[in-house]
């Protein structure tokens, strides 16, 4: 049985079935006999989505999985480099997560090499700047679940290497580790 691995978490076929019509290898036949292996990502979800009907959701999970299984794409794999991302949910307002990021003097009280530079922020909505490397690109969005919970997404992109997106992801869920803990001393 082929499995799908999607961001770590593991689909079986009967999974993908449920959800699509199609087990991975009918899936694997379609885009293959549909020359996906000469597309790029974003012909491959037009495909999937536009003409095959699948959800953008399903599209995603079928061309990150098909790209990996059949055309060697590596986990965390993407057109201009390697992505991660990390997200937590924390017990405070979008205000004041947004506030402790934004904001270096609290920043450097709980994020190890805090001194990236910030491009651009909408206000407890997203910050988006270049990371110490001057290299990468680091974005921070918050989604207010409700007035006292709000989900933060950390998305680290154009890291050079699985091995240092691996090193980066770490990195991630030990500083938002540290963010709460800092949180709940404010």
């Amino acid at each position: 049985m082929i499995r799908g691995i999607f961001y770590g978490k593991k689909n079986s076929d009967e999974a993908v079935k449920k959800s699509t019509g199609k087990i991975w290898k009918e899936w694997y036949s379609i885009l293959n006999t549909a020359g996906a292996k000469k597309m790029e990502h974003k012909e491959i979800v037009k495909l999937l989505y536009e003409k095959l009907g699948l959800s953008r959701w399903w599209s995603q999970m079928v061309i990150i999985q098909y790209e990996q299984d059949v055309k060697g794409r590596k986990k965390h794999e993407k057109p201009k480099g390697f992505q991660i991302s990390q997200t937590k949910t924390l017990q405070f307002s979008a205000s004041k997560v947004f506030s402790v990021i934004q904001y270096p003097a609290l920043m450097n009280s709980w994020l190890k090499n805090p001194d990236f530079a910030i491009i651009k922020s909408t206000k407890n909505k997203s910050i988006r700047g270049k990371w110490v490397d001057g290299k990468t690109n680091i974005e921070f969005q918050f989604y207010k679940k409700d007035k006292i919970k709000t989900q933060l997404v950390i998305q680290h992109s154009k890291i050079s290497s699985e091995k240092e997106a691996e090193k980066l992801k770490k990195y991630w869920e030990r500083n938002l580790s540290s963010l709460k803990i800092f949180l709940e001393k404010i």
